[in-house]
C-alpha cells in the first residue's frame, strides 16, 4: 500500500512540475531533476496546493478504471447484490463476484483498496503541507477551501474503505519509508467514522459554494454525504440508532429545504432522460460526480452494453458484463416509468447502430447512462464522443435518507412522507396516502425504493450491508441478509456472514503482517 502510494506521489510531483510553464535553459540546468522533486520541496507556492487537490480528484476515477478483461472496477459493487448477472464469461475474478466465491486475491477488490489509499496519500499531502504554503492575503481563503476539499475527498474514500473493510488502516499523515506508520495496523471502525464526521464538518466550513457546476466539492454535496454518514452510523454495525437517524434527517433536511427555497438549483429532474445528458452535468440532480471527458478519461460505464449488439454507432459491440437480472426487473410496477423501454433505467429495444430501424434486445439492459447524443438515437447524428459523468451523489438519495431516517427517529411525518412521494410521482407512480403506512410498512416502502431508484449507481451493496436486509425478488419483501439467496446465478448463491466485509487482499498482507488477522471466513492465501 505504502509503496504504491509514494510511486503515485512521485507522479504528481512531476506533473505539477510541468504545469509550471517553462524555464530558460539554464535555469533548468540548474534546477534539481523535477521528477525527483520532494514535498518539502514541492509545496511552496499557491499552484502546489492547487495541484495535490486536483491530483486527489482525479483520483476518484480509479472507480472506472480496467480489472481485467471486459470489466472495470465499478463491477464490484454491483456484481455482490444479485440485482446484476453477466452474458461473459471470459473475467475470472468478475466471476467469482458474481458467485460470492471472490478472496483476496480477486482483482477488483485489490484495485478498490490502491485506489481509495491512494486518494487518502494525495488529500494527506493537502492537508498536511497546504497550511504552510504562503497565499496572497487576498485569496487566503483559497487555502482554507483547498483543504477542506481534501479532507471532504479523504472522507469520501475512507467512508468506503470502512464499509468495505471495517478495521482498517487510519493513515492520516503524508508518509515515507521512516514514517512510524508505514507498516499500519488495523483501526476500529468507530475511529475511522470518527475521523469522516471530522472531516466533513472542517468541509462544511470551509467557505464552499452552495453549489457549483465545476465538479468541486459545494456546501450540498458536503450536507449530503454527511447526511449518508450519519445514516450508515445508525445502522450496522454501529447500530447507534435514534440519535444519528436524528442527525441524518436534520442534515438532509437543510439540502431539501434549500431546494425547496431554489428548485432551478437543486431538485430532481423533470424526466429520467435529463439524467444522462451531457449538457446537466453537475447541475439540479447531480449533487457530486466523479468527471470524465474523452480528452483525459472517457465514460467508463460501458460495460452495462448489450454483448455484440448494435446499439451504438460501433455496431455489433459492448461486451454485456453487467447486465440487469430479469428477475430484479420485473419487480418494478408495470406503470413504473423507470421500466419503460428507453424512457426509465432499462431498454429492451433499440435502433440499428444507434440510428437504423428498431429492433428487440430479448432482455433487459441499463438504459441509466446511455448518452444518445454520444452514442446515437432517432434522427441524432452521434458525437461518438461520450462524456458523461459518473453519479456519487443525487438528489434523489438526499429525499430517500430524510424519509427513511425521519422515520426511524419516531414515525413518518409529512416531509418525510413528501420526501417519498417525490421520487414516487416521477416514476407515475400512485402513492397510498401517509395516514395508511404505519412505521414498518413505511420503512420496507423506502427500503423497496431504494433498491429501484439506485440500482447499478454502487449504492444497493452498502445498503444491504447497513440493513442486514436483502430485497426478495420473488415476495417484493426484504430476507436478512445472512441466508439470503441472490438469484443471479444459477439456481442462486447464499449470502453468508462473512461477505458482510470483503477480505484484505493477500499480497497486501505479505507486504504488512500487521494487517492480519485476515477478515472472518477469507483465506489467508
Amino acid at each position: 500500500m505504502k509503496l504504491n502510494s509514494i510511486k503515485y506521489i512521485s507522479k504528481l510531483f512531476l506533473g505539477a512540475a510541468i504545469l509550471l510553464g517553462p524555464t530558460s535553459c539554464s535555469d533548468f540546468l540548474d534546477e534539481t531533476d523535477p521528477s525527483n522533486l520532494q514535498p518539502d520541496v514541492f509545496f511552496t507556492i499557491p499552484d502546489h496546493a492547487e495541484s495535490v487537490v486536483n491530483a486527489t480528484y482525479a483520483g476518484l476515477r480509479f472507480y472506472g478504471e480496467g480489472a481485467g478483461i471486459f470489466s472495470a472496477n465499478w463491477q464490484m459493487l454491483e456484481a455482490v447484490t444479485g440485482t446484476a448477472t453477466t452474458q461473459t464469461g471470459q473475467n475470472s475474478d468478475l466471476n467469482n463476484l458474481y458467485s460470492l466465491t471472490y478472496d483476496g486475491n480477486t482483482g477488483h477488490i485489490v484495485n478498490w483498496w490502491n485506489g481509495l489509499y491512494r486518494i487518502i496519500g494525495n488529500a494527506n499531502l493537502g492537508i498536511a503541507k497546504i497550511p504552510g504554503i504562503a497565499f496572497p492575503a487576498a485569496n487566503e481563503a483559497q487555502k482554507t477551501k483547498l483543504i477542506g476539499e481534501a479532507r471532504f475527498l479523504r472522507a469520501w474514500a475512507y467512508f468506503n474503505v470502512v464499509r468495505l473493510w471495517g478495521d482498517a488502516p487510519l493513515i492520516t499523515k503524508p508518509q515515507t519509508p521512516d514514517s512510524e506508520d508505514f507498516s499500519p495496523s488495523k483501526a476500529p471502525q468507530e475511529e475511522i467514522y470518527k475521523l469522516i464526521v471530522e472531516d466533513l464538518l472542517a468541509a462544511e466550513a470551509a467557505g464552499f459554494p452552495v453549489t457549483a457546476t465545476t465538479g468541486r466539492a459545494t456546501q450540498m454535496a458536503v450536507k449530503s454525504l454527511l447526511s449518508k454518514v450519519y445514516l450508515t452510523m445508525a445502522g450496522f454495525p454501529l447500530s447507534k440508532g435514534a440519535s444519528h437517524y436524528k442527525l441524518a434527517a436534520d442534515k438532509a433536511l437543510e439540502v431539501i429545504t434549500y431546494a425547496k427555497a431554489n428548485p432551478a438549483v437543486v431538485n430532481l429532474f423533470p424526466t429520467y432522460r435529463e439524467l444522462h445528458q451531457e449538457n446537466l452535468k453537475n447541475r439540479v440532480e447531480h449533487l457530486f460526480q466523479i468527471q470524465y471527458n474523452t480528452s483525459v478519461a472517457g465514460f467508463p460505464l460501458n460495460d452495462f452494453f448489450p454483448n455484440f449488439k448494435p446499439v451504438t454507432y460501433s455496431g455489433p459491440s459492448g461486451t454485456g458484463s453487467t447486465v440487469p437480472t430479469t428477475s430484479f426487473y420485473e419487480t418494478y410496477d408495470a406503470n413504473d416509468l423507470r421500466k419503460k423501454n428507453q424512457d426509465g433505467w432499462f431498454y429492451t429495444s433499440y435502433f440499428l447502430n444507434g440510428t437504423g430501424a428498431p429492433f428487440e434486445l430479448e432482455a433487459p439492459y441499463v438504459f441509466k447512462y446511455f448518452n444518445i447524443n454520444a452514442l446515437g438515437g432517432p434522427g441524432i447524428t452521434p458525437t461518438r464522443l461520450n462524456n458523461l459523468n459518473v453519479n456519487l451523489i443525487r438528489y434523489a438519495e438526499v429525499l430517500l435518507i430524510y424519509a427513511e431516517a425521519q422515520n426511524e427517529v419516531g414515525s413518518v411525518n409529512q416531509e418525510a412522507y413528501d420526501a417519498f412521494k417525490k421520487i414516487r410521482d416521477r416514476a407515475q407512480l400512485t402513492t397510498p396516502g401517509m395516514g395508511t403506512y404505519s412505521q414498518t410498512s413505511f420503512r420496507e416502502a423506502v427500503w423497496k425504493e431504494r433498491w429501484h431508484e439506485f440500482c447499478y449507481e454502487g449504492i444497493t451493496w452498502f445498503d444491504m450491508v447497513r440493513l442486514r436486509k436483502v430485497f426478495n425478488e420473488k415476495t417484493k419483501g426484504f430476507d436478512n441478509f445472512v441466508g439470503h439467496l441472490n438469484l443471479n446465478v444459477g439456481s442462486g448463491v447464499e449470502l453468508k456472514e462473512k461477505h458482510l466485509l470483503f477480505p484484505l487482499g493477500v499480497q497486501e498482507m505479505r507486504n504488512n503482517p500487521n494487517l492480519k488477522p485476515q477478515n472472518p471466513g477469507y483465506p489467508l492465501q
